[in-house]
């Protein structure tokens, strides 16, 4: 009867620990910090006007972003990409907050910046450490906007243009497809738990 019982004890704590298990991140989906680039534009206010300047300099930085990544593999090639065109960047920039009838100063960056978690239409990022072009309209006071540069994901968030699918964009610039579905299937218990541990594994390296 002892041995009945110590043999469902261990049976109940294999399975427990193949349960904690599987909730972590494995497959190396601490490479999705590794793999982005992120757009992060902050206008100059909150007031209707400025957010709407801030949705015209974004569309300007996506047109000359874009094309400037289309044909990068990794991350490192579209950070190359992109310092390339930083002067074009800041030039569209600039130009459009002119044009609007504003004299904000427009300050351009790339370089590491902390995210909180973000969701958007059809995926969510953990909150971590990003490569990230920052894109600052005269204070940076108001409301923010966020998105995927590299891939390019921008493009379809600021235009409904998809294009190719998220999926194929993610993988075809290295995730996995178990590393795609920790970003996209946020809503199951399961993943949810993993996107967490994920986030307090980076705050940690970090």
């Amino acid at each position: 009867m002892a041995s009945t019982k110590k043999l469902l004890i261990c049976t109940f704590v294999i399975l427990a620990l193949a349960l904690i298990v599987g909730m972590f991140p494995v497959h190396g989906e601490g490479e999705i910090y590794d793999t982005v680039v992120r757009l992060h534009v902050l206008a100059n206010s909150d007031t209707d006007e400025d957010q709407a300047l801030k949705l015209k300099v974004r569309d300007e930085v996506i047109k000359v972003v874009t094309p400037a990544v289309e044909n990068c593999k990794t991350q490192s090639e579209a950070a190359d990409a992109i310092e390339t065109v930083m002067p074009e960047i800041e030039a569209a920039a600039a130009r459009i907050v002119k044009e609007s009838g504003y004299d904000y100063a427009v300050a351009v960056k790339l370089g590491e910046e902390y995210y909180p978690t973000k969701s958007y239409e059809t995926c969510a990022f953990p909150e971590g450490e990003y490569l990230s072009l920052r894109v600052l309209i005269g204070e940076g006071e108001g409301q923010n906007w966020w998105c995927c540069l590299f891939p390019p994901l921008c493009l379809s968030a600021a235009t409904d243009d998809g294009g190719k699918s998220n999926e194929d964009a993610f993988i075809s610039v290295g995730l996995s497809a178990d590393q795609y579905k920790l970003i996209t299937e946020t809503s199951s218990p399961k993943y949810r738990i993993r996107f967490k541990i994920l986030e307090t594994l980076s705050s940690w390296f970090n």
